[in-house]
């Protein structure tokens, strides 16, 4: 009779790493990204971590403070960090340049910002949506003004071009088929040429003869601005609270 062994082996699951609060923000982002704010729940997000509430608790205070978390998260990754590495270019019309096409290129993938402006419906993410505009705003009006423009008509091409953008943004959604990788190029080159390039003509200046030897007005002069001062008054845009009046 010969004697059997058997032997019995144990395969150890390797240790799973602590979860960080970066970890449950990053989660968070991608559930707004799935559905809006309202898309951020707790269990949920513990369950697809493979966490408890527990774990949760423990990084966070509550639902409101891991909404918070996810907005910083990506007001920084997605204007921050771009800011920072725009900076790195010496030229200001290169860098309003690479502000279009990234944002033309990047933000149809954006899904959580798209959600965001969509819908924001909790007070946490209508003031990052706010802040971003607002950061983006100021960003490109500064541009602007190192390329000659005045600071009213700066602020007012860089508010056009976020118009543009957030439009954009809308259009990639509903009609996709529309922009193309070439339409893209070229809507960029357009925008930067209709609200950034160029030196306004002897002709474009409203009453003006082209006969007229008298010099032209430099761009965003006030001869140029103060016959449409009283709308601008009517409508201006405050950057520090990010509305109208």
């Amino acid at each position: 009779m010969v004697a059997t062994i058997r032997y019995r082996t144990f395969v150890r699951k390797p240790r799973q790493r602590p979860l960080s609060p970066d970890d449950w923000a990053r989660a968070a982002l991608t559930a707004i990204a799935r559905g809006g704010v309202g898309a951020v729940a707790v269990e949920t997000i513990a369950a697809e971590l493979g966490a408890t509430k527990g774990s949760f608790y423990w990084h966070f205070k509550n639902r409101d403070a891991l909404i918070q978390a996810a907005l910083d998260r990506w007001e920084q990754g997605r204007t921050e960090a771009v800011i920072e590495e725009l900076e790195r270019e010496p030229e200001p019309a290169k860098r309003l340049k690479k502000v279009l096409a990234a944002g033309f290129e990047l933000g149809p993938t954006d899904r959580a910002e798209i959600a965001l402006l969509a819908n924001p419906d909790h007070p946490a993410a209508l003031r990052a949506v706010r802040r971003v505009a607002e950061r983006r705003i100021t960003y490109m009006s500064q541009q602007l003004e190192a390329l000659g423009w005045n600071s009213g008509d700066a602020l007012d091409r860089a508010v056009l071009i976020y118009y543009v953008y957030v439009g954009y943004l809308q259009m990639t959604h509903v009609a996709p088929h529309v922009i193309s990788g070439d339409a893209r190029r070229r809507h960029v080159e357009l925008v930067f040429d209709a609200l950034a390039a160029g030196e306004l003509p002897a002709t474009s200046v409203v009453g003006k003869h082209p006969s007229d030897s008298s010099p032209v007005p430099p761009r965003g002069s006030r001869h140029q601005t103060e016959a449409r001062q009283s709308d601008l008054d009517r409508t201006a845009y405050t950057p520090s609270t990010g509305h109208w009046r």
